[in-house]
């Protein structure tokens, strides 16, 4: 569709941690610093890792816990290096069909509700089942670049 696309994504392994009881700004700051800090050697392995993209956060409904995650880079889905902070896990996330609405700029937390608002919208209207009640954002940028940027919302389809 020309407002959204359907992807199918393949089962893969993701660092995450979960930020409790900030708002989703600074509940991004803090995660993004704790998964750097795991890519940049904070792992049992005290193994420099490449950063990816997206990083991705997780929305509830009427929740104040986001779950911030960076994808394991291909080379270490097998056998990532395991953490060393007690609240960052690596998770399997299972392979999902997932409707996307992408957008520039830069995005702010009522940004990214705005969108995915949008996207709920256009889903309902043309019937496609989803699961109503989370969100994930996705972001793909450097805080740096400062044109041509690309983000997502993410609606898991049922």
């Amino acid at each position: 569709a020309k407002d959204y696309e359907l992807r199918q994504y393949e089962a893969a392994k993701w660092v995450s941690t979960v930020i409790r009881g900030e708002s989703q700004k600074e509940a991004m700051r803090q995660g993004f610093w704790k998964l750097f800090h795991y890519i940049q050697g904070k792992n049992d392995k005290e193994m420099k890792i490449d950063m990816t993209v997206p990083v991705t956060c997780l929305v509830k409904s009427g929740c104040t816990d986001f779950k911030i995650s960076f994808f394991v880079p291909f080379e270490h889905q097998d056998s990532p290096p395991q953490p060393t902070e007690s609240d960052v896990f690596v998770e399997e996330r299972k392979a999902a069909a997932i409707f996307v609405r992408s957008f520039g700029g830069f995005a702010s937390p009522e940004k990214f509700a705005e969108e995915a608002e949008a996207l709920a919208r256009t889903l309902r209207n043309r019937g496609q089942p989803f699961h109503e009640d989370f969100f994930y954002t996705a972001g793909y940028d450097s805080p740096f670049k400062l044109f041509n940027r690309h983000n997502e919302v993410w609606y898991f389809k049922k």
